[in-house]
């Protein structure tokens, strides 16, 4: 894709002030989109010392010559999620895609993954917590976002799943069966949609370099690793995203794309 694809529309990253979503933002924004940047709060950059305030990111799409603006709320929140979204309507215009990116393996209480992590030992304040955070924060933003799109018969919604979705495992099980659901309801949407002109479609990662993967993971070393066998870095997704994102997919929907360098 080439700078000014995006020429025009409007997009809305969630939880983009940090990690993968400032990627996509910052990627989606140098290809001429303008970019609404959300958190839950102004200072969770500040949590794994990447930045402030989202309003480093908001700043930094600027610089690309784009308009932003950021918006605060809970993703699991109804009320929260239409202000949010007439937010971004009022300050940039009607959303031509929306990047369902706020989620994550984190704890009631933030920061870190729960403990334990398991199918049984996990405290169900943090199923609560994960199931919320991942696959409720997307379905209620694919809720609001959709009748806006098929209204104006277009739009592209992007969810983020991953990997940790596909194969069975004992470590962050809830996390996994969020990312599974948000898959299957990914192809669920997309069916529902397609007489509107609304592409849905699912971007899932494998393990990828963040401020906060590097702080609640231990990794061995990544030296000597080829292209395909190393961790992913944020450009990897952000690349996928943006092809999603412009009119390279407008006859893909319902799919859920791996980028994991083909691990298996």
């Amino acid at each position: 894709m080439h700078v000014g694809d995006l020429d025009g529309r409007v997009v809305l990253v969630t939880g983009s002030s940090r990690g993968l979503g400032r990627a996509y933002a910052l990627r989606l924004a140098a290809a001429g989109a303008d970019v609404a940047v959300h958190d839950v709060s102004a200072d969770k950059p500040a949590e794994f010392g990447e930045g402030q305030s989202i309003e480093d990111t908001v700043a930094a799409i600027r610089a690309l010559g784009r308009r932003s603006i950021a918006v605060l709320g809970d993703v699991g929140s109804e009320g929260d999620v239409r202000r949010m979204m007439d937010e971004v309507e009022a300050g940039l215009g009607p959303i031509d895609v929306l990047v369902n990116n706020a989620g994550g393996d984190i704890a009631a209480q933030g920061g870190r993954r729960p403990e334990p992590n398991d199918a049984v030992g996990i405290p169900a304040a943090d199923v609560r917590a994960v199931i919320d955070r991942n696959l409720i924060g997307t379905i209620l933003c694919c809720r609001e976002a959709a009748p806006r799109m098929t209204a104006r018969r277009r739009g592209k919604i992007i969810n983020i799943s991953s990997m940790a979705g596909v194969h069975p495992t004992t470590d962050g099980v809830i996390y996994a069966t969020a990312k599974a659901g948000i898959a299957f309801y990914t192809t669920c949407l997309a069916m529902q949609l397609r007489p509107f002109e609304v592409t849905v479609n699912a971007v899932a990662p494998g393990p990828t370099w963040t401020a906060r993967f590097a702080a609640t993971r231990t990794v061995r070393s990544e030296e000597g690793k080829s292209r395909l066998q190393r961790i992913a870095q944020p450009e990897d997704l952000a690349k996928v995203v943006e092809f999603l994102a412009g009119p390279l997919s407008d006859y893909v929907s319902g799919q859920t794309i791996a980028v994991n360098g083909g691990a298996r």
